[in-house]
């Protein structure tokens, strides 16, 4: 309790000794400019948005002069105001079959984050979980890049990430449910496409192939005394190939072992997604694959190894395409595993509606198959 109290103080300190207005986030504030610039029904980008994440939150050889202090040296590059922006997401949800059918999740989120420039072509972004569900979840974002490495296409990114961000961003989707494949553990392995530490490499061809690879620990990002539990690295490699203008089709593969108490699982992963955006419509659609030789960590290894599937639809209208005040989505997910208890299968649509630029209210229906759930949100979720 006094940790929670301390970090709210902490945070609240900073916020009261801003020197700008923070009615709009961080990045939109460094450049007097509207938040609509990189997204659409936020936190969803737009092409810009992407590119200007992609080359370390800055504008190459446009950066504002007055963003930045005087310090005398050229070795140093000091932003005169350190970047925070707040997000919120407040929800309430009628669920069947739970003690408490109506329930005001509010807050359901409230993020702390930062991010921008360390040095030319070198940034940082993090941010900090204030709450989420009620509890103080701690870091999650947390890296430095280097983009244009020796002046090629190359990036590195090293610290703490989405294992899926190559694949499909999680934080930026429109749904509150989830895209469940990335989110699911396999009996007591701790591997997932979720959170890890390691390092990103990204490159670019002129083919408009994107290439990445990560090195990482493989065990997620829980409290524990090493921040690996075993010698062993994992690995994914992805490949997306735009086709044509608003068509891409990417692959993936990922490979590891664990072994935390002296009993090895070897898993591996592969899986292929592809993006169609035609006028008013967007298409996501990722398809994963796994295998694990002994996710329990058995003394006994099972004859047979581990195998789960699936992945999910991902469906968005916009009836004035970008300049839409309104969305509607559909999200269907699917797992099927031998672990017949991790099987799930949801069928979610809603409706957005952009109040603001940086306030959206949401509607949102849920039905999950395994447990016939029925679950209706509504909700706003805000940035500033």
């Amino acid at each position: 309790m006094k940790k929670l109290i301390t970090t709210y103080l902490t945070v609240l300190i900073i916020l009261l000794f801003l020197n700008e207005a923070y009615s709009i986030p961080a990045f939109a504030r460094k450049y007097n400019m509207s938040c609509n610039v990189c997204h659409y029904a936020p936190p969803k980008l737009r092409p810009f948005g992407e590119e200007f994440a992609g080359n370390g939150f800055q504008i190459p050889d446009n950066e504002p002069r007055r963003a930045y202090g005087e310090t005398g040296d050229d070795e140093l590059l000091l932003m005169k105001e350190f970047p925070l922006a707040l997000r919120m997401e407040l929800f309430g949800q009628y669920q069947n079959g739970i003690k408490t059918n109506a329930d005001l999740r509010s807050p359901y989120i409230v993020k702390i984050m930062s991010g921008g420039n360390i040095y030319k072509n070198i940034s940082y972004y993090i941010y900090y979980f204030l709450s989420e569900r009620g509890e103080m979840a701690g870091i999650e974002d947390a890296f430095i890049s280097f983009n244009d490495l020796a002046g090629s296409e190359l990036d590195l990114t090293i610290g703490q990430f989405q294992v899926s961000d190559p694949l499909f961003k999680r934080e930026l989707r429109l749904e509150q449910e989830d895209y469940k494949i990335y989110a699911t553990s396999i009996g007591k392995s701790k591997a997932t496409l979720k959170y890890d530490r390691g390092i990103v490499l990204n490159y670019g061809l002129i083919t408009n192939t994107d290439l990445a690879l990560q090195i990482i620990n493989g065990n997620g990002i829980g409290t524990i005394k090493t921040f690996d539990e075993d010698n062993y690295k994992n690995l994914m490699f992805r490949v997306s190939q735009e086709v044509m203008e608003n068509f891409r089709l990417g692959a993936f593969g990922y490979y590891g072992k664990e072994k935390p108490n002296n009993i090895k699982n070897e898993l591996w992963m592969t899986g292929a997604d592809l993006t169609i955006a035609y006028k008013n419509i967007e298409l996501n659609a990722q398809y994963v694959f796994r295998s694990d030789e002994n996710p329990n960590f058995d003394v006994l290894t099972p004859s047979e190894h581990i195998k789960t599937h699936g992945g999910f639809a991902e469906l968005i209208f916009s009836p004035d395409f970008e300049k839409s005040k309104w969305f509607g989505y559909f999200l269907y997910n699917k797992v099927d595993s031998q672990f017949d208890e991790i099987d799930y299968d949801s069928y979610t649509g809603g409706i957005s509606y952009s109040l603001k630029t940086n306030i959206r209210i949401i509607g949102e229906y849920s039905y999950i198959k395994q447990s016939k759930i029925s679950r209706f949100t509504v909700g706003i979720v805000t940035a500033f």
